[in-house]
C-alpha cells in the first residue's frame, strides 16, 4: 500500500513558528499542503502562513488564539507546541524567578495551549493531533540550562499522560530534538569552527536542519502515524559520541 505524507487543507497551529526550529516546522507543514497559523510575542511575517500575536504563557491570550483559529478556519487539526527555550545560566547563580519563568515557558505553556486545542479537537469527528517539541536536554544532563532540561523531561512525561487521557480522539506525541543549526547557533556553540567541532561529536557528522525537525513533526501529525500516541521520537542524529571513547582514543595515541 502506497501512503503519501499529505496534509492538504489541514489546519495547523505552530507556536513560535517564526524562526529557527519553529520556522522549519512551519515550512514543513506548508510543503505538505496544510493551512498554517503561527504565533509569537512579537509581530513577524512567514511567507505562506498566517500570524497571530500571542504570549503562550497567558491563559486569556491562548484562549483567544485558539478561538481565532476556529473562527477563521472552522476547525483545528494539528497543534505543534514549539515555543520555548532558555538562555545559558548556571543553576546556582540564577534567581528563583528565572527558574520559574523557564519552567512556565517550556512546560506549563505547552499544557495550557494543549488544553485549549484539545477542547476543540474532542468535538471534531476526526479529532486531532498534538506534537510537543521537547529536547534531548530532558534525557541527559543539561548544565547551564538545568531548569530547561527539567522542564523538557516534564514535557515528555506530560505527553505520555495526555495521550492516555485524551485518547482515542486526540493523539499526543513529542519530538526530543538534539542540536540544530539555526540563525542562533553561534550563541550556543561559538564561531563557525566551534559549530563544526560540535557537529563532529554527532554520529551523523552534522547538526540537524530546522526542516528535518519539521519533517518529523509532519510525520507524527499525519495519517502515517495514526497508531502512534504517547511517544517521544528522538531526533538527534545518533546522539553524542560517548566521552570515554574519545578519551580512550586520545590516550592510546
Amino acid at each position: 500500500m502506497l501512503v503519501e505524507l499529505d496534509l492538504d487543507g489541514a489546519v495547523v497551529l505552530v507556536t513560535g513558528g517564526v524562526r529557527g526550529v519553529g520556522l522549519g516546522i512551519t515550512r514543513a507543514f506548508l510543503s505538505a499542503g496544510a493551512q498554517v497559523l503561527t504565533c509569537a510575542r512579537r509581530p513577524a511575517e512567514v511567507p505562506g502562513a498566517s500570524f497571530a500575536r500571542c504570549d503562550v504563557r497567558d491563559a486569556e491570550q491562548v484562549s483567544a488564539l485558539v478561538s481565532g483559529v476556529v473562527d477563521r478556519f472552522g476547525r483545528l487539526d494539528v497543534l505543534v507546541n514549539n515555543a520555548g527555550g532558555a538562555p545559558f545560566a548556571l543553576a546556582d547563580r540564577a534567581s528563583p524567578r528565572f527558574h520559574s519563568k523557564i519552567v512556565e515557558l517550556n512546560l506549563l505553556a505547552p499544557l495550557l495551549v494543549a488544553q485549549a486545542a484539545n477542547a476543540v479537537m474532542q468535538t471534531q469527528p476526526a479529532g486531532g493531533a498534538i506534537v510537543n517539541v521537547s529536547s534531548i536536554s530532558g534525557r541527559r544532563p543539561s548544565p547551564g540550562t538545568a531548569a530547561y532540561g527539567a522542564a523538557k523531561a516534564g514535557l515528555d512525561s506530560l505527553t505520555a499522560s495526555l495521550a492516555v487521557e485524551w485518547a482515542p480522539r486526540v493523539r499526543v506525541n513529542a519530538l526530543a530534538v538534539g542540536m540544530v543549526r539555526t540563525e542562533q547557533s553561534h550563541l550556543h556553540y561559538g564561531s563557525e569552527a566551534g559549530i563544526e567541532a560540535v557537529a563532529r561529536t554527532v554520529p551523523l557528522g552534522r547538526l540537524a536542519s530546522p526542516d528535518e525537525v519539521g519533517a518529523c513533526a509532519v510525520f507524527l501529525a499525519s495519517p502515517l502515524a495514526s497508531y502512534v500516541t504517547g511517544a517521544t521520537l528522538v531526533v538527534h542524529g545518533g546522539g553524542e559520541t560517548p566521552a570515554f571513547l574519545t578519551a580512550a582514543e586520545e590516550g592510546s595515541r
